[in-house]
């Protein structure tokens, strides 16, 4: 290392420690947020002005104390113990922690390592994270010890291991399958994320799981999807899918197996995306009485969908994605790279896409979304995920864009909000614990400066672009508080000491941020 970097990098070293004391407080003995105004996740109006009290990580109260423009009576407050701490947040909104039920913690490919991660999480509302089988079981392990502890600036951890993990030679049968379910468990893992298998594979690995009360999910790789399908998993005792690959394969009608090319080839992945984008045209049509069969079996099973559509949307709009504003401030160079056309890299399958691939993409959301939002209105259990680190998606900015999307798939600004908060912590059976704002529940909580339900884009920490009374061009929101385990995370400060980061490896590498084949 010469002399230039070694400076940069004691400076960056220097300035975290110096921002560390103003980006986390806590835990306090009380803590009380005053005259807020609480959307709580369960899907309910605005409430407000209250205050809410917690003490040692719990809500012990949460009182109405007013009238919106009338001035609040001190005598209808709680009252601040000696020692403790209040937050006035008067024209503040307060929202449940958000779930990310697909967040892989970095990658080594990206070079993003989970200090990096966490602080993007943290500073967008995102205070619980599934973690599913991304850079081993003990690395995850470990980082949720830590951040139970708070040895580490991170979300709370549910970690579920890959199906087959760490098997020498794979898993051949299903006395292999629950011998290695068992050995999961006694691991600590919270669950499993399958991939797909034999059929009598995944039955004996779901049967033990769920005998050993741990969490499934299931990435219907097409490799496996043509005997075992969304629908097959679920009547196993799969409770949540990733994605939506397996869910049009349970909706054909006349076909078993996806209309490939001839010349189709799964590890090309432009063949794999392209063909992708063009599943749901070739399942049963909307409202259908297969499409319908399928959908009410599925609610039948509580069976819980995880979209994610996010990590798709580069397919329908290429250049929306990769000039997201955010990339220039906050996007390393090693992920900046990793999301550059690639016959290596996963999810960089730009081989030459155009035009009619964006096409196929957009008929696909459409009748993708249609699915989605049907199935939320009759009831059934649609959570938030955003699966970033791949297809120019990046951490906590993407989680805020899923929201969006399930804006646009249909869902009111408080079903959105519900899908991010109560409905992750149900589907992690955690619903007694977090998820929304009650007596007894643990604080995880974020504070906005903006009303999220007239604008989702005031959660970005990039916020949202507003023109003043005297024409001023500003930017609004961004959150302001993250409170996670106890402590209260200052999101902007958590924003800047990223930026710090990626300037320092910029730095570095003297690198700037261009587009593949254009010069200067």
């Amino acid at each position: 290392m010469n002399k230039r970097i070694l400076t940069l990098t004691t400076l960056f070293c220097f300035c975290s420690m110096l921002f560390y004391a103003q980006t986390a407080e806590g835990p306090f003995d009380q803590l009380i947020i005053r005259g807020v105004t609480l959307i709580n996740g369960n899907g309910s109006p605005p409430l407000g002005p209250v205050d809410v009290v917690i003490e040692q990580n719990k809500i012990t109260k949460v009182a109405t104390v007013g009238y919106p423009g009338v001035v609040i009576n001190p005598e209808r407050r709680p009252q601040l113990k000696e020692g403790g701490k209040e937050i006035d947040a008067t024209g503040m909104y307060l929202l449940p922690g958000f779930i990310d039920m697909h967040g892989h913690i970095g990658g080594k490919s990206q070079g993003a390592d989970w200090d990096y991660v966490f602080k993007l999480w943290l500073a967008h509302g995102v205070t619980t994270v599934r973690e599913p089988s991304g850079r081993g079981r003990d690395w995850a392990l470990d980082l949720r010890g830590k951040s139970e502890k708070n040895e580490i600036i991170a979300p709370r951890i549910v970690q579920y291991t890959g199906f087959g993990s760490g098997a020498k030679y794979g898993i051949n049968s299903p006395e292999e399958a629950r011998e290695w379910v068992r050995e999961n468990a006694k691991a600590g893992s919270d669950g499993i994320k399958f991939f797909g298998a034999a059929p009598e594979i995944m039955e004996a690995a779901l049967d033990e799981n769920n005998k050993l009360g741990l969490g499934s999910a299931c990435h219907h790789a097409q490799l496996s999807v043509a005997r075992w399908n969304v629908l097959h998993s679920a009547r196993a005792g799969l409770t949540s899918m990733e994605h939506w690959y397996g869910l049009p394969e349970a909706l054909f009608d006349d076909r078993t197996v996806q209309d490939y090319p001839l010349d189709y080839n799964y590890q090309n992945e432009q063949h794999r995306f392209e063909q992708a984008g063009k599943l749901w045209e070739q399942a049963a049509k909307p409202y259908s009485e297969h499409w319908n069969r399928v959908m009410e079996e599925l609610l039948a099973l509580d069976f819980t969908l995880d979209p994610t559509f996010n990590i798709y949307e580069a397919s329908r709009d290429l250049q929306r994605a990769r000039r997201a504003e955010w990339h220039e401030d906050y996007t390393l160079p090693s992920l900046w790279r990793f999301y550059q056309p690639s016959k290596i890299s996963h999810g960089s399958y730009w081989h030459y896409w155009g035009t009619e691939q964006e096409i196929s993409w957009r008929k696909n959301f459409q009748l993708w979304m249609t699915f989605v939002n049907e199935y939320k209105n009759r009831g059934g259990r649609v959570t938030t995920g955003s699966d970033s680190g791949f297809i120019f998606q990046l951490y906590g900015f993407a989680y805020v864009r899923e929201l969006e999307l399930l804006r646009e798939a249909g869902f009111h600004p408080l079903e959105v909000i519900r899908s991010a908060t109560l409905n992750g912590a149900e589907a992690l059976k955690m619903d007694d614990q977090i998820g929304s704002i009650e007596v007894g529940k643990l604080a995880d909580m974020i504070l906005v400066e903006a009303n999220p339900l007239e604008n989702l884009k005031v959660l970005y920490g990039t916020g949202a672009i507003k023109l003043t009374e005297d024409n001023k061009v500003v930017r609004v929101g961004g959150v302001k508080y993250t409170i996670s385990n106890g402590v209260i995370y200052d999101a902007k400060a958590l924003l800047r000491e990223v930026k710090d980061m990626v300037d320092v490896a910029k730095a570095e590498e003297n690198f700037v941020l261009k587009q593949p084949g254009i010069s200067d």
